[in-house]
């Protein structure tokens, strides 16, 4: 558990009396004193619904709602943690995540109320917030004040929070009191988040994005908060000049998607002072900033919390910074565990060595992860040798300590025995004006190792030109010969996660073999790119048969 001294309840209990306004949802604002008296409620009775000797655990089902942020303050004041639910699970799976995270009481409303139709959920008390029957059950306790429970500390559980699904059952990375109330202040000093800032909060409270970025700094400085339902490019703008935000978070493909909004010239009338995420690529975060007047700032810090890569005034561009202060941040192999040598890059600024500096990156400080819940297994493929830290994302180093994103762990893509970076082909791509998403990933090749494959969304109503696409890529000088996409997938929209990243491995087990859309390939020797008829698709099938690698079609299909 952390060992930070200041619990996340001191925050709540410090906009008790505070009477300017604290959230704004559609057309309702809150205090920040109704805020915390509405948390003091919940966590009253919170503490008289938990069965004794249960774990305290509240399951929330909801959007981005004003419940949502009272009952994270609820779970603080009462020592219980809070398990955030996504709606995008059904089923078995919805069901699971509940059961697995031992909730006894499960938040929800009558729009997500249809999810738990059919599911076994033994001993789970349901409260569904927009009903008579749950004002009733809350009435009891207003008028409760924000005072922390007995045996509340820094260390104790808050959050469980689930890591991406996309290689198994999604893992509940553990968060206390302390490392929350932490990451929020030190958000604060990074960005000198003011009182009088409103922070934008877009991505899903269920993500620990929202949480641990967006409203815990928001707490640490006594800043107001804003809330959108569910993320919504073509609501951005309006949202932030309704709400006067000053500051956002985003994760995955949500900057590209408000990149492909229609261009209005009021564009730079915003409050905006700053955007912080991941994930949205050099390219993408220069155009933000022309188009919206509004600095992107490109972080990074594992789901866990147990690695954090700072951002510098001296940072190159395409890198993400220098390791944050606490840690001591290497690039290893996976195979030898030693330490990757120095990236190298040519004049035209592309790695030449990718074989050799693409690496895992690792902690090997003392790192602030804190563990999965009921999932020993997770955890010792985390933490290993030394007790380091294995992220499971794939980083290269200049040599000047300066670390480049090279993609997730499983998404290394190896062409002729060179290791490349799908984060930084996406990056170049990225530069197509017509695109207004992309995704990068491997698919086997019929020999060995991989080929290169895109997924390319065009911006609205436009049509994806091979010719013009194939000249574009031709004028990249940072594209190697070996980076350029094999076959490319054309579709409306890339599939994403409620959290906006791309669903990689959906991708990837469709290869050119299944999935929707228009499909183009560039064949061996040629130039130009064509579409992929059925007698190529035939031809294709039979040499991976020929060398016996047929068994990776039969996987996609």
């Amino acid at each position: 558990m952390g060992s930070d001294t200041r619990t996340f309840a001191e925050l709540v209990r410090a906009r008790w009396g505070d009477h300017r306004p604290g959230l704004a949802y559609e057309d309702q604002v809150l205090s920040h004193h109704q805020v915390a008296a509405g948390a003091a409620a919940r966590a009253a009775l919170l503490a008289d619904l938990l069965p004794r000797g249960a774990e305290p655990h509240v399951g929330v089902l909801l959007d981005n709602t004003p419940e949502f942020p009272q009952w994270l303050g609820a779970a603080a004041l009462a020592g219980a943690a809070v398990a955030g639910i996504n709606p995008t699970r059904h089923g078995a799976e919805l069901a699971r995540d509940i059961t697995h995270t031992e909730c006894r009481a499960l938040v929800t409303d009558r729009r997500h109320l249809p999810l738990l139709d059919g599911l076994a959920l033994p001993g789970v008390r349901v409260l569904v917030t927009d009903t008579g029957a749950y004002a009733e059950l809350l009435a009891p306790y207003e008028g409760a004040a924000p005072e922390p429970a007995p045996g509340v500390r820094p260390d104790s559980r808050m959050l469980l929070y689930f890591t991406s699904g996309s290689t198994g059952a999604p893992k509940a990375a553990l968060c206390s009191q302390g490392r929350l109330a932490a990451a929020g202040q030190s958000l604060v000093d990074h960005f000198g988040v003011r009182a009088d800032d409103v922070h934008y909060i877009c991505m899903p409270l269920f993500h620990g994005n929202a949480v641990i970025a967006d409203w815990a700094p928001a707490m640490a400085a006594g800043a107001g908060v804003a809330l959108r339902r569910r993320f919504s490019a073509s609501h951005f703008l309006d949202d932030v000049r309704k709400f006067g935000a000053t500051y956002f978070t985003y994760v995955g493909r949500a900057v590209q998607y408000l990149l492909a909004t229609e261009e209005r010239p009021d564009d730079r009338d915003n409050p905006l002072r700053v955007g912080f995420g991941t994930e949205a690529g050099a390219v993408d975060a220069a155009r933000f900033e022309e188009r919206f007047g509004v600095r992107l700032v490109e972080g990074y810090g594992s789901s866990e919390g147990g690695a954090a890569v700072q951002r510098t005034a001296d940072t190159p561009a395409g890198a993400i910074g220098r390791a944050a202060p606490r840690d001591d941040l290497v690039v290893l192999d996976p195979e030898t565990k030693r330490e990757c040598p120095p990236a190298e890059f040519d004049t035209g600024g592309r790695l030449v060595n990718g074989a050799a500096a693409i690496g895992e990156l690792v902690n090997r400080g003392r790192s602030p992860f804190e563990g999965y819940w009921r999932n020993d297994a997770a955890y010792a493929e985390r933490v290993r040798e030394h007790g380091w830290y294995w992220t499971g994302d794939l980083f290269y180093r200049d040599a000047e300590g300066f670390l480049y994103f090279a993609g997730r762990g499983d998404d290394k893509i190896r062409v002729d025995s060179e290791n490349l970076a799908p984060a930084m082909i996406e990056n170049i791509l990225a530069r197509w004006r017509d695109a207004a998403a992309v995704a990068v990933y491997g698919v086997p090749d019929p020999v060995s190792g991989d080929q290169v494959m895109a997924t390319l969304a065009p911006r609205e109503g436009v049509a994806f030109d091979p010719l013009a696409f194939g000249e574009f890529l031709l004028g990249q000088g940072d594209l190697g010969t070996k980076m350029a996409p094999r076959f490319v997938r054309v579709v409306e929209r890339i599939p994403v996660t409620a959290t906006n990243k791309v669903r990689r491995g959906e991708l990837r087990r469709e290869g050119f073999w299944g999935g929707d859309g228009e499909l183009w390939w560039r064949p061996p020797g040629g130039a130009a790119y064509r579409r992929l008829t059925s007698d190529d698709r035939a031809e294709l099938v039979a040499a991976y048969r020929e060398r016996g690698r047929e068994e990776l079609l039969r996987a996609w299909s």
